[in-house]
């Protein structure tokens, strides 16, 4: 009996941004159906309106539930009734919800365990902002809501760079005080975890970049580095995760350096993207690792300044539906030989008084005889 497609669940993002016309894009090549089931968690007729727009050609067959979506096609699942007001290129409150409806209706719908693997086009962080999301983006978002207690990380990647973050979404004026030996050895395990597990990486190398220019230069511009991140560095290494730094960022990017090592854990947010897109062009992916969901996105926003023009490049949307379809096998793989471990050995003593020994089953009383 063949198995069923991965099902990849798509929210639609912000209605007046690129969304649509990355995921029409993607999904006019019929070699992606070949790979998963497309569900688009949106609405027809914002759909409808972009496609007419942008003179795509892209079809899909509208659904009410997950259990109607169908292999070989583009499922459009409706997430709700409204009129949704589309001016293409303008942030609005109205957008802002209409991106909103469809994350809480995929988050409802991966609660019931009715798809695999999620991918979310871009949305716009001011105007999202409501009582029911009060969050510096998907990632906390999505954590809070299925993350079962579990920290997330993210990571901007693609097939030679994969570079995560300490903190994410905070301030520059914040950012020193939330660099802790804690924090950064927290997030270096779940990306030594996730560089296992999902990207099947046995022993992975970490590079860990400093906060500070040229790394301190020995306290001199900060003490960040001898204080908080080497000493962070010494302990992962006690704990078996092979880490090294701090490096100076720029001399790191500016070099190569990333080269020789499986990933890189930068202590804020543009300290490692604005390097990693400039490296990354359109083939950058942003994953979110360490939460039970697996959950990428293209690595761009919503580009209110190209939307509705027909200019938006389809890539990085493409690489983030493989990149999702890729750990979700990886971690099939991963998983598979801790499902049914071996029994435990333990110790039998001997009648005979001869010396202990391992045994993975209890002898029944014939071989006790026979021995």
């Amino acid at each position: 009996m063949e198995e069923r497609k991965i099902r990849v669940a798509i929210t639609h993002g912000d209605t007046n941004g690129v969304g649509y016309e990355v995921i029409l894009k993607a999904f006019a090549d019929p070699a992606m159906f070949e790979l998963c089931t497309p569900v688009i968690y949106g609405s027809p007729k914002i759909a409808a309106y972009h496609r007419k727009a942008l003179n795509l050609d892209t079809n899909f067959s509208i659904i009410n539930n997950m259990d109607e979506a169908r292999e070989g096609r583009l499922n459009m699942l409706a997430c709700f009734d409204d009129d949704v007001k589309v001016e293409l290129g303008q942030p609005s409150k109205e957008a802002g919800q209409a991106a909103l409806k469809a994350l809480d209706r995929a988050m409802a719908d991966f609660r019931k365990g009715l798809y695999d693997v999620l991918v979310t086009a871009p949305i716009n962080k001011a105007t999202i902002q409501s009582p029911g999301f009060q969050f510096p983006g998907h990632t906390e978002y999505i954590e809070t809501s299925v993350g079962d207690g579990q920290k997330a990380l993210m990571i901007l990647m693609n097939e030679n760079l994969r570079v995560a973050l300490v903190t994410t979404h905070l301030p520059i004026k914040d950012v020193a005080r939330a660099i802790t030996k804690e924090a950064i050895i927290e997030k270096a395990i779940i990306f030594h975890l996730s560089l296992k597990r999902d990207f099947r990486i046995s022993n992975p190398r970490i590079a860990v970049l400093s906060l500070n220019p040229h790394a301190g230069d020995d306290g001199v511009l900060g003490s960040e580095e001898k204080e908080i991140i080497k000493p962070a560095i010494d302990e992962l290494s006690e704990k078996g995760i092979q880490a090294f730094g701090p490096y100076p960022a720029d001399g790191f990017f500016g070099t190569a350096t990333y080269n020789h090592f499986d990933g890189v854990l930068a202590m804020y947010h543009d300290q490692g993207l604005a390097p990693f897109k400039t490296i990354a062009l359109d083939t950058g992916v942003n994953y979110t690792a360490g939460l039970p969901i697996i959950r990428t996105s293209p690595d761009h926003g919503t580009a209110f300044d190209i939307a509705g023009q027909n200019k938006a490049e389809e890539n990085s949307m493409r690489q983030a539906i493989y990149t999702a379809i890729d750990v979700f096998r990886n971690r099939q793989n991963y998983d598979e030989p801790l499902q049914n471990p071996l029994p435990k050995l333990f110790h039998e003593k001997r009648e005979d008084g001869d010396k202990a020994r391992f045994n993975v089953f209890k002898p029944n009383k014939k071989t006790e005889e026979q021995s």
